[in-house]
């Protein structure tokens, strides 16, 4: 046992470790199909050669924060194989991130079978990149694949890049970013990590974006160029590293972990309800947590280790629990439900004259204007992202933005409990055909002080959505799915604009594509609300239901 590993433990609040003595094997080598020889590191609990095994496919490297946490798995009776992904670290091969994740794991897992040491059962474990390779096999995986648990993740990575249609810049440069830096000597790692947000920033801000990487990492990155070529969904760029359609024929037991302000949130809830539906074995728990936050790894390496007791070793009572927790934020409760999204009521507050919200509907009202400027783009605050910034953040600054218009509702009689998707429908005309539509869910206290909850963006286009004869359309857009509490006393507001920059890249509005576009095109936009054009938020209203257990730990 290490101090970081006895810290870690005591933090994540796990259950007293079977061993602490661990045998560590390093730089075994694990040849592919094509010949690419891949190496992996192998934590071996004392007494026991043959004990189930924990794999982690990395593209991170197998030391620092990685290698501790496979210690502290194999410190709980596992074997745990920690393997560098093609391409990084001293695995042979090129790195192309999500393309060589399938046949390099299915390759590794037959490895795996045919070590003098392996005792029939492997589970996967990990969060982001390190989930998504536990999807890339998941589908058709041999039947010593018998449980995973993928944190922060999701079966495909498309719907991340562009989400709601706009270029996820911040997310997508940042992890350029680390990427470029993580293999160098200490002391450029260390000067990165001192000044990198700078040079994101210059980044961020440098048009035309595809020439962005020259800013942030200082050479061409194709990774990131092939991600601005191609904006479609449909485009054949993202066959064979999206697996979310395979998602229902996955039997391999799951337990999956989310975060509330996660960039991989609605699609980690749509691959939950996805294995629900088909009938697998699966259970979700959702945190207060956006991508970086440390609270995730401590509950989600516990859930994982109950996970591997109960599918590994067979101990019953150590998967017993409702399929479900979430952690209720305003309320700060975890909540345990059958399913996911519980039964709700579809509550419409619609944005009225004057900066009002209510659920009464509008008459005759005139719209609000403001006016969008791409060379003074409204910033992101809070948030999903990979900033540290990310989360839930005091928005008055922002809201004090011309370009930002506010809708607020009474001071709330009793408490308002709000769980599952959030939608909005905003009735918009603008003097531009190509533009966005940012929609964001705050809590406003009685200090005023106003809290982001969610929200959602939707990039437009020609008749994108079809205007009507009056040049207005309705945008309906899907904000993220939340699980909160306004309190008695609390207020609800909606945010209406057009932009979340960097978060996502501005819309310079002229239609070009988003990697080649320089030219500013101001957007002077209209928000209707009156009884043809009710524009409103939808909001998941539930009943209430017996409160668990305060914190953030699940």
């Amino acid at each position: 046992m290490t101090l970081g590993s006895l810290l870690f433990g005591a933090l994540a609040r796990l259950p007293p470790p079977a061993t602490r003595r661990v045998r560590v094997e390093r730089g075994l080598s694990a040849t592919m199909a094509d010949g690419v020889t891949l190496v992996a590191d192998r934590y071996v609990p004392a007494a026991d050669e043959r004990a189930p095994i924990v794999l982690m496919r990395c593209p991170y490297g197998r030391s620092g924060m990685w290698g501790m946490l496979a210690r502290v798995i194999a410190e709980h009776g596992y074997q745990v194989v920690i393997q560098s992904c093609r391409g990084t670290f001293d695995s042979g091969g090129t790195f192309e991130p999500l393309r060589h994740e399938r046949d390099d794991g299915l390759g590794t897992l037959d490895w795996l079978a045919a070590q003098p040491w392996f005792g029939g059962r492997v589970g996967m474990f990990g969060p982001s990149y390190l989930g998504y390779v536990q999807w890339a096999v998941a589908a058709g995986a041999p039947p010593c694949l018998r449980a995973l648990a993928p944190l922060i993740t999701a079966s495909e990575f498309g719907s991340l890049t562009y989400p709601g249609g706009g270029f996820a810049l911040d997310t997508l440069l940042s992890w350029v970013h680390e990427l470029a830096h993580q293999e160098e000597g200490w002391v450029p790692r260390l000067r990165a990590a001192l000044f990198g947000r700078r040079r994101l920033a210059r980044a961020f801000d440098h048009l035309p974006l595809r020439e962005a990487d020259l800013v942030a990492v200082g050479h061409p990155v194709p990774l990131y160029r092939d991600w601005l070529d191609h904006a479609d969904p449909g485009d054949g760029f993202w066959d064979g590293i999206d697996f979310s359609g395979r998602v229902p024929e996955v039997a391999v037991p799951a337990t999956l972990v989310a975060g509330w302000y996660d960039i991989f949130l609605p699609r980690q809830l749509q691959d939950f309800v996805d294995l629900r539906r088909a009938g697998r074995d699966v259970r979700l728990t959702v945190g207060p947590w956006t991508h970086l936050s440390a609270g995730l790894a401590l509950v989600g390496t516990r859930e994982a280790l109950r996970w591997f007791d109960a599918h590994l070793r067979d101990r019953e009572d150590a998967a017993r629990r409702a399929p479900v927790r979430i952690f209720v934020t305003g309320a700060d409760r975890w909540r345990s439900l059958p399913d996911w999204p519980p039964p709700a009521t579809g509550e419409r507050w619609f944005v009225r004259a004057g900066g009002r919200l209510g659920r009464t509907a509008p008459r005759d009202e005139a719209p609000d204007r403001y006016r969008y400027d791409p060379a003074s783009p409204t910033p992101a605050v809070g948030g999903t992202s990979m900033s540290g910034a990310a989360g839930a953040r005091d928005n008055r600054r922002l809201e004090a933005r011309a370009d930002v218009l506010t809708y607020t509702g009474d001071p709330l009689g009793d408490d308002l409990e709000v769980i599952g998707p959030v939608t909005a429908q905003v009735h918009l005309r603008s003097s531009l055909a190509d533009t966005d539509v940012f929609v964001r869910l705050c809590d406003v206290s009685p200090r005023g002080r106003s809290v982001n909850v969610c929200d959602g963006s939707l990039r437009l286009g020609p008749g994108r959505p079809a205007p009507d004869g009056d040049g207005v359309r309705r945008v309906d857009l899907d904000l993220w799915p939340t699980a909160h509490r306004f309190r008695r006393g609390h207020r609800v507001r909606v945010q209406v604009s057009s932009g979340a920059h960097p978060r996502i890249a501005r819309n310079l509005g002229g239609g070009e594509p988003v990697g080649e576009a320089t030219a500013f095109h101001v957007a002077e936009q209209e928000v209707l609300h009156d009884a043809g054009h009710p524009s409103a938020i939808i909001l998941p209203v539930i009943g209430s239901t017996p409160e668990e257990s305060a914190g953030s730990g699940a």
